[in-house]
């Protein structure tokens, strides 16, 4: 198992924005994808309060290559990413990383 930790560094005053559209629109594409989530974070001491931080579950990383593709160019989700950017850019730059569970680990 591998997990993808992906960190949205949200416009200043946008984060509720990019909270409703994971919530109402990427959340349900991507299980129509089968891209698992692992949670879902905002920061409630330390670094910034502009900050999103999720991670996403992945057998291989052929299955991450191939369902993150599916989803990136999925007409409703760029239809849909769009509409929520009318107002501007919801997210100023993200981080990502992959993470390999130690064999000590509680998470496989």
């Amino acid at each position: 198992m591998i997990h993808e930790q992906r960190i949205y560094h949200a416009m200043p005053g946008r984060l509720p924005d990019l909270l409703k559209r994971f919530e109402q629109v990427a959340l349900p594409i991507w299980q129509r994808h089968g891209i698992r989530q692992a949670g879902f974070w905002t920061l409630l001491v330390g670094g910034s309060n502009h900050d999103l931080i999720y991670l996403l579950e992945w057998q291989s990383m052929a299955e991450r290559e191939q369902k993150w593709l599916a989803f990136s160019s999925d007409p409703e989700w760029l239809q849909k990413r769009h509409e929520s950017e009318l107002n501007g850019p919801l997210i100023s730059s993200f981080d990502n990383a992959f993470l390999l569970p130690t064999g000590f680990s509680s998470v496989g």
